[in-house]
């Protein structure tokens, strides 16, 4: 009879067989659907049948390159006169407001307009509706253009991600179920893509550190050390102030892009970023109206549409997963659309804004999707390892059939053996992800978005320099787990403070409370305001 220990040793190795196996759908997902361009869509060649698309890009500060990502909503293959572009924003005082109007007037041929939150008759007016939003700031900001929504279809995309000119006519025609010759496929009622993080600060060269700004953050939730000043004392002192945008690349990259391949390949549950997300608004009011989705409580009082959603954080995965709990006839669950990479472009972020943000992410989703949460720590690399090492090393099949050793030592070295495999897997997944073979360059790619295949991008990172951000990501994972999910429930996001309650709905964090808990509610999007610099929301 197993002893209690050779039991705990056996839901070790089934725990690390089932992560290892779900990397591996994800790796070799993303391996064979990122290894050429796509196909050219077919949604362009209707012409004046083609949908009509509003893209809504919702705008928090002066991101890195900010106008180039928001530019490449301009640069679509797609019929000038069926897409509609809103630039939304706070107020007029945002630090990005000039440089949207300056993309307005710099595309005059487009149906596009800059929305101010501020101005918004409905929210703000006499006769509001304002008080009836919840205070998520997104949500605020974007109601207008999603309200005044010319035609059915919404793709909503973040302000610091640039996207491809053919992923419009792949997203309509995923969503809408055009095939090529004129076939027809099954529809969605939700498309979405893969994201990426490019970090553009160059760690082989010194005048970098001083041509870059560094994105601060407060981080007094951990003690991390205001970056505003940075030093030029060496690669270190540069890899703590600047190297948050490594870290998340790699994190983009690796854990999250495995399991975001896994997910949406197998189906089994919904797996939704909000970086770039496309559905028909006449779906999602239908969905979030009681008297037609049996799902919701029938005394709610909520708004329809995304308005829905403004007293909770994570409104991209709550959209995503109504989605898919209502039924629709005739339509699948959610698509992803493999071979196109929305990509966010970095510049200048620290570790602590990095760590910061990583807590805003698993602190959000906490109490959405409480199992996964929980079960994080265990699907990273360093403790899954040790899980199989564990098991390896205990259990008496592996010594009698492998003459593996039961100790301590056979243990450290099988569990640095499957971190190093681990790590190899990983490697492979950047070098495709980064690579650009997925890009078809033109005059309007950007060099951050034509990847290291192609001429003009951003080079490979030599194994040298890629090893010690994958070390470092790793190591943080942990902590940075125990302290966002273990250690408190307030948010930071959009230099405002949250706090989450138990049944997913927010409350805004005021100065005051704030305060009196004897903690300022500053965010990272505050230090950088006080300092001129660029603004990371996001």
């Amino acid at each position: 009879m197993a002893t209690l220990v050779e039991t705990i040793a056996w839901i070790c190795l089934a725990w690390a067989i089932i992560v290892i196996l779900i990397q591996v759908i994800g790796i070799r997902a993303n391996l064979r659907n990122f290894k050429r361009p796509p196909p050219p869509p077919v949604s362009p060649s209707l012409r004046e049948n083609a949908p009509h698309v509003t893209i809504i890009r919702p705008v928090k500060g002066v991101e890195p390159n900010l106008y180039e990502c928001i530019a490449s909503s301009f640069q679509q293959d797609y019929p000038a006169d069926k897409f509609s572009v809103r630039l939304c924003v706070e107020d007029r005082t945002d630090p990005a407001y000039p440089i949207l109007e300056q993309i307005v007037e710099d595309f005059p041929a487009f149906d596009a307009q800059v929305l101010v939150e501020s101005e918004d008759p409905v929210l703000h007016g006499p006769n509001r509706s304002g008080d009836l939003l919840g205070p998520n700031p997104k949500i605020r900001n974007i109601s207008r253009a999603y309200r005044e929504a010319r035609g059915d279809i919404i793709w909503i995309a973040d302000c610091n991600v640039w996207v491809s000119s053919g992923v419009l006519g792949r997203m309509v025609d995923k969503l809408m179920g055009y095939g090529i010759g004129g076939r027809s496929n099954h529809p969605y009622k939700f498309v979405h893509q893969l994201p990426i993080v490019v970090d553009l600060v160059d760690y082989s060269s010194p005048s970098d550190n001083e041509r870059q700004i560094p994105l601060a953050s407060s981080f007094e939730e951990v003690g991390a050390s205001d970056a505003t000043h940075m030093s030029s004392s060496g690669v270190l002192n540069k890899a703590c102030q600047e190297g948050g945008g490594r870290l998340d690349e790699m994190f983009m990259a690796t854990s999250h892009a495995k399991f975001y391949g896994a997910i949406n390949t197998v189906g089994v549950a919904p797996c939704v970023v909000g970086k770039s997300n496309m559905f028909r608004k006449s779906q999602l009011d239908q969905i979030t109206n009681p008297v037609e989705n049996p799902n919701l409580p029938k005394d709610s009082a909520r708004p329809l549409g995304v308005d829905f959603f403004s007293h909770n954080i994570c409104e991209d995965h709550l959209i995503g997963e109504l989605f898919w709990n209502s039924k629709i006839p005739g339509h699948r669950n959610h698509g992803l659309v493999w071979g196109d990479l929305v990509i966010q472009p970095m510049s200048g972020m620290s570790v602590g804004a990095y760590v910061a943000r990583r807590a805003r992410w698993l602190r959000a989703r906490k109490f959405t999707v409480l199992a996964a949460t929980l079960a994080e720590p265990g699907v990273e690399s360093f403790l899954c390892c040790a899980y199989f090492a564990f098991a390896v090393t205990t259990l008496p099949f592996f010594n009698e059939t492998f003459a593996v050793p039961r100790t301590w030592g056979a243990m450290g070295l099988v569990w640095l053996g499957a971190v190093t495999a681990w790590m190899l897997a990983d490697w492979v997944m950047v070098r495709r992800l980064h690579s650009g073979l997925t890009i078809v360059p033109d005059a309007n790619t950007p060099s951050f978005a034509r990847g290291s295949s192609n001429h003009g991008g951003v080079p490979a990172r030599p194994f040298s320099e890629w090893l010690p951000a994958w070390i470092g990501r790793e190591a943080l994972a942990l902590p940075i787990w125990v302290w966002a999910v273990m250690l408190g429930r307030t948010v930071y996001w959009r230099g405002k403070a949250f706090r989450v309650r138990w049944n997913t709905t927010v409350y805004e964090v005021t100065e005051d409370h704030g305060r009196r808990r004897g903690r300022a509610a500053r965010t990272p999007e505050m230090e950088r305001a006080a300092s001129g610099n660029k603004r990371r929301v996001d």
